[in-house]
């Protein structure tokens, strides 16, 4: 494969027929696929067009220079925010996170905020990436709007800012009429910026990039299917984190509301109320998650025919298999094999 030519920009390639300057904000342990993957699909969108596309991807950052990412991985700036100026395009905003011990923390840097909140007035559109998006949301872009982040945060963003509307599942959020994108978790950026190429110059494009890229153009389902539903933090009750232990090991069992409230010597009503509240879903809908996640696992890992995938996970029958898979990860058992079976050799 040649290699791609360097970008052009608005200010270096003046003749281009679709000027896009797109400026990248970096900072210190920013996701490091956040920045090259969105650069990579817009170089690409450059060569399958014959330069036509007209991206032109600068990174801005703090100050000019070398920024660190989270990989160690050393980024180098092309100019600071201050000389960013009000002729940009497409602002991309990444993400960065903080490890604690209850999991990863979206890190919103105050100064990085300031300059979106100043920024995006001037730009055609801004998108976030992954995490990305609790900046936007601090610097006021998201209020009254829906938007999705890597499910990791979800929680962190709904809690944090009440006025947006948070939707954990989707690839990614169109919004305020294609001036307003936000992307779901790291590897998403690609098809954030797939469909941001499509918006601008169609599908035909996007597609002989995503080509180019080995993946899709438009993938099923969403973060659902790559996020693990039953990876809550642990309950403030022993009881009931010993029955969610008792529930992975008997899927099979009958696992209604009624017995597993028979099992915890509570009334149903109240078993219903004291589960909710410590798991953040209804019994009901925590075990069919769990039941879904069992079932995963036997269609990544080995050939069993659905009906013996859905037996095993306490499904049932391959119909209620089919029906839960569309309710809780938007695609078919058989999709999902055929995307995510492990081979070995």
């Amino acid at each position: 494969m040649p290699p791609a030519p360097q970008a052009p920009g608005a200010d270096s390639a003046p003749g281009a027929r679709h000027p896009h300057r797109v400026v990248v904000a970096v900072f210190p342990d920013v996701d490091l696929l956040d920045v090259t993957g969105p650069a990579e699909v817009f170089a690409l969108a450059n060569r399958e067009s014959g330069g036509r596309a007209g991206y032109g991807v600068r990174l801005a950052g703090p100050a000019a220079g070398p920024v660190r990412t989270s990989a160690g991985v050393r980024l180098l700036t092309d100019l600071p925010f201050e000389e960013v100026g009000t002729d940009v395009d497409t602002l991309l905003v990444p993400g960065a996170v903080d490890m604690t011990d209850a999991g990863p923390v979206a890190r919103v840097d105050p100064g990085v905020v300031d300059w979106v909140r100043r920024t995006a007035p001037h730009t055609r559109r801004v998108a976030s990436v992954c995490v990305g998006a609790h900046v936007l949301a601090a610097a006021g872009l998201l209020d009254g709007r829906t938007a999705t982040t890597h499910w990791s945060t979800a929680a962190q963003l709904a809690a944090d800012h009440p006025q947006v509307t948070v939707d954990p599942d989707p690839i990614f959020v169109r919004t305020d009429r294609g001036r307003l994108w936000t992307g779901a978790g790291i590897s998403a950026c690609l098809d954030l910026a797939l469909a941001l190429v499509a918006e601008d110059h169609g599908e035909d494009l996007a597609l002989a990039v995503a080509r180019q890229l080995v993946m899709y153009l438009k993938r099923q389902g969403g973060q659902s299917q790559f996020s693990v539903p039953l990876s809550r933090p642990p309950a403030t009750r022993r009881d009931i984190d010993e029955l969610r232990v008792w529930i992975a090991e008997h899927l099979d069992a009958d696992l209604s509301a009624a017995a597993l409230a028979a099992r915890m010597c509570l009334s149903e009503r109240h078993f219903a109320r004291v589960f909710t509240q410590e798991t953040g879903v209804g019994p009901a809908a925590y075990v069919e998650s769990a039941r879904v996640e069992a079932a995963r696992r036997l269609l990544e890992t080995t050939d069993c025919p659905l009906d013996r995938v859905a037996a095993a996970a306490g499904l049932g029958s391959p119909e209620t298999l089919h029906r839960a898979f569309r309710r809780r990860l938007g695609t078919t058992p058989a999709a999902y094999r055929r995307r995510f079976r492990t081979h070995t050799v």
